[in-house]
């Protein structure tokens, strides 16, 4: 059961994109991938919290954790095999820690905790909270973004994760991640 939130073993560069909601994270993936000729893994969140808001009228619940977990981690196992030597990944199991503390009182699943501290990638990339507010049906916290963007910071402060805070507008930020991601593959 444990090995569905597992990452399975790789060679590959991965990098993730990290930080609050509305901060720029998929267009930058998606800007990386394109750069590097390699394939982004999207945030599974999103899907699967869109088809519970068109279904049932919900926002997300504790019960959901798990399944947004499992899926991540199926995508980005699936995509690993199919990247180049670099992985793009929107969020990551540490992403979903975050915010199941920060929505449900510090709680969090010991599953998910588990993993989210196992899994390891190379680089976070952590966007900063200049960007314009978009707001759609699963995005409910635009007064409360810097004090989101601290509680990201501090979470990987506090698990010691190699990261860069990313600021400016999205073509400042796709010039520092390239020159951050160009001096981990020469290292």
């Amino acid at each position: 059961m444990e090995e569905k939130y597992r990452q399975q073993p790789s060679s590959i560069l991965k990098v993730v994109l990290f930080g609050p909601e509305s901060t720029g994270k998929t267009t930058l993936s998606q800007q990386l991938a394109k750069h590097y000729n390699t394939v982004w893994v999207p945030e599974y969140a999103r899907e699967y919290l869109q088809n519970k808001w068109n279904n049932e009228r919900k926002t997300c619940e504790p019960e959901d954790l798990l399944p947004i977990a499992e899926g991540q981690m199926r995508l980005e196992n699936e995509l690993t095999k199919k990247a180049t030597e670099i992985l793009i990944c929107d969020t990551d199991l540490l992403e979903t820690k975050v915010y199941s503390e920060a929505y449900y009182v510090g709680d969090c699943d010991p599953l998910l905790e588990k993993f989210a501290l196992e899994n390891t990638y190379d680089l976070y990339l952590l966007t900063y909270i200049d960007t314009p507010w978009e707001a759609d049906d699963l995005r409910d916290k635009p007064n409360e973004r810097e004090q989101m963007f601290e509680y990201f910071k501090a979470t990987l402060e506090k698990y010691k994760r190699n990261f860069s805070i990313l600021k400016g507008n999205k073509k400042e930020r796709l010039k520092r991640a390239v020159e951050l991601i160009d001096n981990l593959r020469r290292k």
